[in-house]
């Protein structure tokens, strides 16, 4: 008789705790959890939660930002057999509604800082959210928690940012979760003292992805509220770090914080994603001894799928890498597959990418076709077969039949010594249907003239890849992950704000 079709085993929690007790589990802001307090704080939660009701396939909305009690939450839904839901605390309370809505909440938990946004919402309908304390206050249920998981179950939904109209659910399972781990593991592999920072938001993919490995490697997760560059730093120089997940705009202000230090022999990677990176910011990585290894992946592959592997974070230089074992990765237009360098959508599939969208089967379908991702990025393959990523496909610009990638544009306005971070879209025009238009912030007491900075992009780009105008900002739209929004650039331009170069 069989017992256990492959997709069964001890639930993660459980098992470390049983395995590793006294192995650190997580650092927050000067309290240590070992995997026994980890997994007791946990229980004790889940039976709160029990005794109130929530049971299996049961949604909650977490709306909370980085700590211990977010942390325990996660582990004592999913303990249950319950979905979490983690929200983007930068939303706005219709926003929030909405997708509290969408999912079919049970349940929803915020936090004192979230608290009046989320009272703001929770009267439009009849779910109810609740405070951590209110939950330390629900009697606890008489019970044996499960101790077994299905990694067919369903554990995570997760909502993309979208680049037009609602956003959609990305459903996640406990398969997904592991494979994303192992996979990450067989590349970068396991040193028994490795410390991973969180500095990312947990309610991010990069976040939780953390989370996730911690219990499945036995690895202490150091949680930071919120990224703060100084902080960072000291992690890895005075706490172990030896892992930090970043993307471009929280590497290049950790690098300005090091100033003339070096990170210590311990730290052995700088997991960077979030898009491509400019040349210039690689660079500099390489000449202070960064280990930077850049990354490709998204909420739909729960985390990365395309790494740079060790040897070649130095060989290979702004690749993202080749996919992980055990996915797999195509460059197709118009359903054909191009020949190495030519550009493309990038397909991937493999047991960590998602099943489909919450309740979104139109977007299902539309997005995964015989179990390949259509992710919607453009990028090509050179002859070895790494992944070098151009853009989303929505951020292409086309001028005058001409693709223009802001990504490339981006890399050459920071790579001038005054310009701090760049962004660059699109806008519509009479003659050549888009035109680039660039948005730079500059460094402290750095100052230098639109026209200087349009003679150096003339210098390094063509013609049609400068950007008609750049406009001088105080800041760039980013998401709550610190990545660029490009759709929302435009809006930065000043009302009165005209002329520019005449194409």
């Amino acid at each position: 008789m069989l017992y256990n079709n492959g997709t069964e085993m001890p639930h993660w929690l459980a098992k470390r705790a049983s395995l590793t007790p006294e192995r650190i589990a997580l650092i927050c802001e000067g309290e240590e959890w070992t995997f026994r307090r980890l997994e007791e704080e946990a229980g004790r939660m889940a039976r709160r939660l029990a005794g109130w009701g929530l049971k299996k396939g049961d949604r909650v909305v977490l709306l909370m930002g980085n700590g211990l009690h977010m942390v325990t939450l996660i582990h004592a839904v999913t303990r249950l057999g319950a979905v979490v839901v983690p929200l983007n605390t930068r939303l706005a309370p219709e926003e929030i509604a909405w997708q509290v809505e969408d999912v079919g909440a049970r349940m929803w938990v915020v936090d004192e800082d979230h608290e009046p946004k989320a009272a703001a919402t929770w009267r439009s309908f009849g779910t109810t959210a609740y405070t951590w304390e209110e939950l330390t206050r629900f009697p606890e249920k008489e019970m044996e928690l499960p101790s077994r998981l299905s990694l067919k179950d369903l554990h995570t939904i997760m909502y993309t940012s979208g680049t037009t109209g609602r956003p959609k659910g990305v459903m996640l399972t406990w398969g997904n979760h592991w494979w994303s781990a192992i996979a990450s593991v067989l590349n970068l592999g396991l040193d028994p003292r490795d410390r991973w920072l969180a500095s990312v938001p947990l309610f991010h993919m990069s976040g939780l992805s953390i989370l996730m490995r911690s219990l499945i490697y036995g690895m202490t997760a150091v949680i930071h509220p919120a990224f703060d560059p100084a902080a960072a730093n000291r992690s890895i120089r005075g706490e172990g770090v030896s892992i930090v997940s970043v993307v471009g705009t929280m590497l290049s202000r950790m690098l300005e914080d090091l100033g003339e230090k070096f990170y210590p022999d311990h730290f052995r990677c700088m997991l960077l994603g979030g898009g491509p990176a400019p040349k210039s910011l690689l660079e500099r990585c390489k000449e202070k001894g960064v280990p930077v290894f850049q990354t490709y992946g998204m909420t739909e592959t729960a985390s990365q799928i395309v790494t740079l592997a060790p040897e070649d974070s130095l060989r290979k230089l702004g690749s993202a890498g080749k996919p992980l074992f055990p996915s797999e990765l195509r460059i197709v237009k118009e359903g054909v597959d191009l020949p190495p360098g030519e550009a493309g959508e990038i397909v991937v599939r493999g047991p960590n990418v998602t099943g489909g969208y919450w309740k979104r089967p139109d977007a299902t379908m539309e997005a995964i076709r015989e179990g390949w991702l259509y992710t919607g990025d453009l990028g090509y393959l050179d002859e070895e077969g790494f992944l070098y990523v151009l853009d989303r496909r929505t951020d292409l610009i086309i001028s005058g039949g001409e693709n223009v990638y802001p990504a490339e544009v981006e890399a050459v306005l920071t790579a001038h010594p005054a310009v701090e971070e760049a962004g660059v879209t699109g806008r519509s025009h009479e003659v050549w249907g888009q035109v680039p238009i660039g948005f730079v912030r500059l460094k402290a007491g750095e100052s230098i003239t639109e026209e200087e900075l349009l003679h150096y992009c003339g210098e390094r780009l063509a013609r049609y890849k400068v950007p008609i105008r750049i406009y001088f900002v105080s800041h760039l739209p980013k998401n709550a992950s610190n990545k660029l929004l490009r759709r929302e650039l435009l809006q930065l331009i000043p009302k009165e704000g005209k002329g520019g170069r005449d194409w």
